[in-house]
């Protein structure tokens, strides 16, 4: 019987993470959106090497594209190349679209990725915070409600 190896390919589940997003901005509400990848785009993000920290997600021609997401070339052979920083196309209806950009036009709202993933299907799929920026004191007021958190949840544990 032949021994199965374990793969460091990740076939559902969170790519890449925008950690910081939540501290910068609060979050209002939350949109699913297809990822418009090429063959060796899919197998570097399996390889868990994106990152989103510095992306954004914005319109052209009337269509939503990911600027600025980082995805790292493959290096497993493949001979067709990709630019690592390209506009990628993001799948939304045109009501969706519509909302999202009424609201970051009306509102001062900001389209933010915070997850690349791979549903149950495989299918790479980003999460667009629809956010607004936060000033310095709501970050103060964030960092003191965490570490709070974090007491709270200590002194519970240490009494049972």
């Amino acid at each position: 019987m032949a021994e199965r190896r374990k793969s460091s390919l990740i076939a559902h589940g969170v790519v890449a993470q925008n950690r910081k997003a939540r501290f910068d901005y609060t979050v209002k509400e939350t949109v699913e959106a297809g990822l418009v990848l090429k063959g060796p785009e899919v197998k570097s993000l399996r390889h868990g090497r994106a990152q989103i920290a510095e992306a954004w997600a914005g319109e052209r021609d009337g269509e939503m594209f990911l600027f600025n997401a980082y995805i790292p070339e493959y290096q497993g052979g493949v001979l067709a190349r990709f630019e690592p920083r390209a506009p990628r196309k993001l799948l939304l209806s045109r009501k969706q679209i519509n909302r999202l950009l009424g609201a970051v036009a009306r509102q001062g709202q900001t389209l933010v990725p915070l997850d690349i993933h791979f549903n149950e299907r495989g299918r790479a799929k980003v999460l667009l915070g629809l956010a607004e920026g936060r000033n310095k004191a709501d970050k103060r007021h964030a960092i003191a409600a965490r570490d709070w958190q974090r007491d709270k949840a200590r002194l519970m544990r240490e009494k049972g």
